[in-house]
């Protein structure tokens, strides 16, 4: 027989919601939320004191241990809330009824926020400022209990930017927190998102943003961790690069390498370092060609070949992994850009060093590594039908993408036999893949 699920009336749901802003009140430094079922509530809670609260006799918290015990009058409901060590469960069971409590709060807030504030536009003195801030306070009570209940009310979540710019001082560790919260248990929420990126746009210029970057990248990776493959919370991390300084720049490409290496699967943290690197080099590339900036150009270049080199670790030791393949396309295509021969810097920078055909070593190098992971032996290997896939298509994307035609002859560079009677051998579930390119390459160089 099913279990009966709990029911609330209108009225108890406001107590509840009642207790929730009370905890959040108690404990502002509460950085994490979860959605728990009561049964698991009750086990959190058994050894606990009966109150959530510790009472130390001031009247805060007297109102406290008040609200609790209404909250606890509510039949069948003892286990609806468990806060400690700011973490905040909350019982999956009245999510329903604790969700219209604070929509209806806070659509009857919000409603009396603007009534107010447009009868003060026509009549300065139909509110004092001290009524008006006074509401304002009750919106953003409301509306942060509702966002933690529904991470995408839009309303909610824009109710808290127009009270926000019109008051010249505002907490933003409080704002920023609020999107933390949200966060915690719906990582991928883009309202959530925008807003952090709406307080950080606002506050830009005013105040110096260096910890503030440092600590919003600490947070992208810790919900990356939790959070596979989340694009939004990359994408925040990689709008925060327009603000940060080419050493900036640098530093966050070194401390994200080891997250990268044990995460070879992440497209969106190739991503994020290939936004770093081009910011990098964005700086130098706009600047005239002076002596300062030929420094500035051969650190890059080594820069660009430690990644190269990184990057070929990688894909020998990760066998098959998609991501690595097309961070490697993106290193290619901005070396041969920015250091191949027909570059102004790089033509300087031979005549100096006595420098030969640079993208020429640089082919012959990629042209190794795909020898290599072309002849993988199988029994070793439970990838090498998708490391041959991968390193296949990236050979003939850089023969047609970046060489002059006939640069590579594949057949005889490659030392496989007939590149085509090859591949179809190796994926022979990839027959027409292999067609269409080496068609296309043979039409285009006839080296095949």
């Amino acid at each position: 027989m099913a279990k009966r699920v709990p029911t609330c009336s209108e009225k108890e749901g406001f107590i509840l919601l009642e207790h929730l802003q009370s905890i959040l009140e108690h404990d502002p430094q509460i950085d994490e939320v979860g959605f728990i079922h009561s049964s698991q509530l009750m086990v959190l809670k058994e050894g606990e004191e009966p109150s959530t609260f510790t009472s130390t006799g001031h009247k805060e918290d007297a109102r406290l241990d008040l609200v609790s015990s209404k909250a606890n009058e509510v039949e069948g409901k003892e286990a609806f809330f468990w806060s400690k060590e700011h973490k905040l469960g909350i019982s999956t069971e009245y999510l329903l009824p604790l969700y219209k409590a604070a929509k209806n709060r806070f659509m009857d807030a919000y409603s009396n926020y603007k009534n107010i504030s447009s009868f003060s536009l026509k009549n300065e003195s139909a509110a004092s400022s001290c009524e008006l801030s006074g509401i304002e306070n009750e919106v953003m009570k409301h509306s942060k209990a509702l966002l933690l209940l529904s991470s995408d009310f839009g309303t909610a979540w824009n109710a808290r930017k127009l009270i926000i710019s019109k008051r010249e001082e505002f907490s933003i560790a409080d704002e920023l927190l609020v999107s933390t919260l949200v966060l915690s248990f719906a990582p991928k929420s883009e309202s959530a998102w925008n807003y952090r990126r709406w307080i950080i746009n606002k506050i830009a210029g005013k105040c110096p943003l260096e910890a503030i970057l440092e600590k919003e990248s600490d947070l992208v990776e810790k919900i990356a961790e939790n959070s596979k493959m989340n694009y939004r919370a990359w994408n925040h991390r990689c709008w925060l690069i327009a603000y940060m300084t080419s050493e900036q720049a640098l530093r966050e490409l070194n401390a994200n390498r080891n997250w990268a290496a044990l995460h070879v699967a992440d497209n969106s943290c190739f991503h994020y370092r290939q936004k770093l690197m081009l910011r990098m080099l964005d700086e130098v590339s706009h600047g005239n060609v002076e002596v300062t900036l030929f420094t500035q150009f051969e650190h890059l270049q080594q820069l660009w070949k430690d990644e190269l080199d990184w990057n070929d670790v990688l894909i020998r030791r990760y066998i098959g992994r998609e991501a690595l393949w097309l961070h490697r396309r993106f290193l290619a295509v901005c070396w041969a850009k920015h250091f191949g021969t027909n570059n102004i810097m790089w033509k300087h920078l031979s005549n100096k060093d006595g420098g030969g055909n640079n993208v020429s070593i640089f082919i012959d190098n990629e042209v190794g590594l795909v020898r290599d992971c072309l002849t993988l032996s199988d029994s070793i290997f439970e990838d090498i039908e998708s490391q041959a896939i991968h390193s296949a298509a990236y050979i003939l994307w850089l023969n047609r993408e970046i060489c002059s035609p006939s640069t590579i002859d594949l057949n005889q560079k490659l030392g496989i036999g007939d590149l085509r009677t090859f591949l179809n051998k190796m994926c022979p579930g990839k027959v027409r893949v292999w067609d269409c390119l080496l068609g296309e390459h043979t039409s285009r160089d006839g080296a095949c």
